[in-house]
């Protein structure tokens, strides 16, 4: 079994920085790509950041501002963000895409969420 745990959300003012991080554990044989979601109240999940192992991509409302990166010896995902804005609250999920074994099929897993809370 899969699990992803996020760590890192809080309350910090308009203009603040926060890190968010994410493990993954459990029965893991390779993984593919790693990324960070939210979800304001009353609003869909959006993509923030995604990272394969060559690129990385991000929502026009975050690119600038946020960086994601990841460790792959830690299976952990990281979202560096900086210059937060109040519509950046939200609860940030962290999704991986990944096969437990050699040749099964990717398998999408998420963690529990984190709040980020921006004041401003």
């Amino acid at each position: 079994q899969v699990q992803l745990v996020e760590s890192g959300g809080g309350l910090v003012q308009a203009g603040g920085s926060l890190r968010l991080s994410c493990t993954a554990s459990g029965t893991i044989f390779r993984i593919n790509t790693m990324g960070w979601y939210r979800q304001a109240q009353g609003n869909q999940r959006e993509s923030v950041a995604v990272v394969t192992h060559s690129s990385s991509n991000y929502a026009d409302s975050v690119m600038g501002r946020f960086t994601i990166s990841r460790d792959n010896a830690k299976n952990t995902v990281y979202l560096q963000m900086n210059s937060l804005k109040p519509e950046d609250t939200a609860v940030y999920y962290c999704n991986a895409v990944l096969e437990v074994e050699y040749g099964s099929p990717l398998t999408n897993y998420w963690g529990q969420g984190t709040q980020v809370t921006v004041s401003s």
